[in-house]
């Protein structure tokens, strides 16, 4: 049963202070031990030598690691409110073709991820993960007919992806890629504007969308005979989070398990982490294309914000001031920043969640991170010492980023409640 407006996450209240985080930060390191913290030693994660920084740990990974070829299948959705949504479906080998998993009202648009439209500066894709220069990462090829399609009753595995991601980033590969080797069903929905194509509407999205991961998630449990485990990175983790907050026991009916990867939990801290020093080479990035694609909608619709304020922006706390904020109903930046922030909440969540951050992410300051009694019991928290942001490469020289897909879907596999199907599925069901 979906909640009223009674059950959704109120005004957080405002970041602590200094000094209370510091006085909470021994007790949090204290908590990494306990049983709530998994993880078990196989899945201790240490940072290679060649990576000694947490920019580094952040930046090489989305870079210059070796990303698996993931061939995916598109699908367009109609959103309630008129708008559309783009999903990148993984492909299996089937005669050429991916698995026919083509929901009634959706529309097969493309077969790869983030088509692009020549002149549309929404259309360029941004990694979230310090994406610095485009296309230099390297693809590992996928051997082509070792992966049948699935059984109808396989779980699928919903990921929502980071602040300018896609399908296309690194940690989409890595964890599209171990969907499949698992025979896992696998998606990513793009969040407005991301899939390639300007959305519409006068709005993109934010941190605090739990809506659209509502009717998300609820269409794709709504078609899909076996079990869903969703995922989110960065931005995505935080929608999440958010969801699961606000659905608490509810989140069962639709979700067996998920986890949040690098999730921004205090959006204060973040926003002022990746403000100062190195880490403006983040906002910097992420600015550009943001910028690109509000100026994209401001010939949508002239006069739907300061456009002076816009392109003057050098942060993202002046970029949500000017765009993110008024288009979505939030009063300012503080607003926003302070209705987003999940920590508070996090004890409300009710189905088996990992959460994983590094204590060193740029993004987010490691004393911010919550202990184990700050989240409920269902919260299973993994903060690594290193690993920066959606990072967690391993091994020698060039590395490798599997660890994460190892570690998330190890942590997932023990929670999936198995389905078995043996009534024939149509060409019309995607199982």
């Amino acid at each position: 049963m979906k909640r009223d407006h009674a059950h959704l996450i109120p005004d957080a209240p405002a970041l602590e202070s200094p000094s209370a985080l510091e006085q909470t930060a021994s007790a949090a390191l204290d908590a990494v031990s306990q049983a709530t913290l998994e993880p078990l030693a196989e899945w201790l994660y240490r940072a290679p030598r060649w990576l000694p920084t947490a920019h580094a740990q952040t930046i090489v990974p989305a870079l210059f690691a070796q990303r698996p070829a993931v061939k995916y299948r598109r699908e367009r959705w109609t959103t309630p409110d008129g708008d559309f949504i783009e999903l990148d479906w993984l492909a299996y080998d089937a005669d050429g073709e991916g698995h026919n998993c083509v929901h009634s009202s959706a529309t097969t648009v493309a077969s790869q991820p983030a088509s692009r439209e020549p002149g549309n500066a929404a259309a360029t894709s941004f990694d979230e993960s310090a994406a610095l220069h485009e296309g230099v990462g390297h693809d590992t090829a996928a051997p082509r007919g070792a992966n049948p399609p699935p059984d109808p009753g396989a779980p699928l595995f919903v990921l929502f992806h980071g602040l300018e991601g896609s399908s296309d980033s690194h940690y989409a590969r890595v964890l599209m890629a171990e969907a499949k080797a698992r025979g896992w069903f696998g998606v990513v929905p793009h969040f407005r504007s991301c899939g390639g194509s300007m959305n519409l509407l006068p709005r993109f999205y934010h941190l605090a969308d739990s809506a659209e991961v509502d009717w998300v998630l609820r269409r794709l449990k709504a078609q899909h005979p076996g079990p869903v485990i969703a995922a989110g990175v960065s931005l995505g983790g935080n929608v999440l989070l958010r969801w699961l907050c606000e659905q608490e026991q509810d989140a069962a009916a639709i979700l067996d398990a998920a986890a949040a990867i690098s999730a921004p939990l205090d959006v204060h801290a973040g926003g002022h982490a990746i403000s100062q020093g190195f880490g403006m080479i983040y906002t910097r990035n992420f600015l550009k294309t943001l910028k690109h694609k509000a100026l994209a909608k401001l010939d949508q619709y002239p006069g739907l914000f300061d456009r002076d304020a816009m392109l003057a922006a050098r942060t993202m706390h002046a970029f949500d001031n000017a765009v993110t904020a008024p288009l979505h109903g939030f009063r300012d930046t503080e607003d926003y920043w302070t209705r987003a922030t999940t920590r508070p909440y996090l004890p409300r969540i009710a189905i088996p969640t990992l959460l994983l951050n590094a204590r060193n992410d740029p993004f987010l300051p490691g004393r911010v991170l919550p202990s184990a009694a700050e989240v409920s019991a269902a919260v299973t928290l993994d903060q690594p010492a290193h690993g920066g942001h959606v990072g967690f490469m391993t091994g020698p020289f060039p590395g490798r980023i599997d660890w994460l897909s190892q570690r998330v879907f190890g942590y997932l596999q023990t929670h999936v409640r198995h389905v078995h199907h043996v009534a024939h599925q149509t060409d019309s069901e995607h199982g």
